[in-house]
């Protein structure tokens, strides 16, 4: 197969994500991960339950690294073999591989997924129904929901739709691509691996016990794989703000104090150009945590806003597809 076969399928797995993405209904590779993940972590429990004293600290990040290597590489590997399978089974019919590829990939894309997120979230809240609002939020966020008030909910649904549009989006597109140019392998192994890394991040990466020492290095993965792509999609929003030394400076000024070396990155990019101020006083299972404030509040957080930031993610998304488009059109020139 060639390079071009493997840009096609990035091409129309971005088609899909975008007007069909993840129907609830379907079976989905993440979920299958979130089972392996889970039942892992269940094991390890149960072990540590039953053993006189709790598992030392070195055995517990020696366990979670292997639960990081096994399933990263795993989901590349089987990936990667799907997708060889697909080839010899349907080699006389390229265009149904080329649409089962397609739609392989587009799982790994969360663009319609977000979007229709934040409408869930904000349909309620425009209508003036603050408890259903309250209750579809905490389905997407993990602070406490039952008390925000109507900005606070803005807030919440800005956070998470700027912070997952570098996990979510720009990540695996960056990986797909990267896949795409290398003889052999393709665009899905690599974002596979990648969404692997990411869900293990969202299911065990936390500093919190039980999972301080089993999600350490599922934490530290997907900071590094993650880092790339997060500054060049902060580039591009910074480009498209039309003031990237302005966006750039409140980045160096606001994200470097966020303890995340991702999310307040790609969050203070969005504030920067969208003037507003996010971070502040968010509340964990009554536990008051404050954020650091990322950006100016020269204007208030609203559902047009939040319209726009989405726009914006799906610029990037776009400008980085076409860049890769463009850079194989012309790669003999160079």
């Amino acid at each position: 197969m060639t390079y071009n076969y493997s840009f096609i399928v990035v091409f129309i797995a971005a088609c899909l994500d975008y007007l069909i993405g993840d129907p609830w209904n379907w079976p989905h590779p993440v979920k299958v991960m979130g089972w392996i993940i889970t039942h892992y972590t269940q094991m390890i429990f149960q072990l540590s339950k039953h053993h006189r004293e709790n598992l030392p600290a070195l055995i517990l990040r020696l366990v979670g690294i292997l639960l990081a290597v096994a399933l990263v590489f795993g989901s590349g590997i089987i990936s990667w073999l799907i997708v060889q399978a697909l080839r010899i089974i349907f080699v006389q019919f390229p265009l149904l591989t080329v649409i089962l590829e397609s739609i392989l990939l587009a799982s790994c894309f969360a663009g319609k997924s977000l979007n229709t997120a934040a409408k869930d979230v904000l349909k309620p809240v425009i209508s003036g129904n603050l408890i259903q609002a309250r209750q579809t939020l905490s389905l997407y966020v993990g602070r406490d929901t039952e008390n925000l008030s109507i900005s606070e909910i803005f807030r919440a649904v800005l956070e998470t739709v700027t912070e997952n549009a570098t996990d979510g989006v720009i990540a695996p597109l960056f990986y797909a691509l990267v896949g795409a140019i290398i003889p052999n392998v393709g665009s899905i192994p690599l974002a596979f691996a990648y969404k692997a890394a990411s869900t293990l991040d969202s299911m065990v990466g936390y500093k919190e016990a039980p999972y301080t020492d089993l999600g350490w290095f599922s934490a530290k993965l997907e900071d590094v794989l993650t880092w790339l792509p997060c500054r060049l999609n902060v580039l591009t929003i910074a480009f498209l703000s039309g003031k990237p030394l302005y966006v750039w400076r409140i980045c160096q000024r606001d994200a470097v104090k966020d303890p995340s070396p991702n999310a307040g990155w790609s969050e203070c990019a969005y504030a920067a150009t969208l003037g507003v101020q996010m971070g502040g006083a968010n509340s964990y299972k009554g536990v008051v945590k404050n954020k650091p404030l990322l950006g100016d509040a020269i204007y208030p957080i609203t559902p047009e806003t939040i319209d726009r930031a989405l726009r914006l993610t799906r610029y990037c998304f776009l400008i980085w597809l076409g860049l890769s488009v463009i850079s194989y059109q012309f790669r003999d020139y160079f």
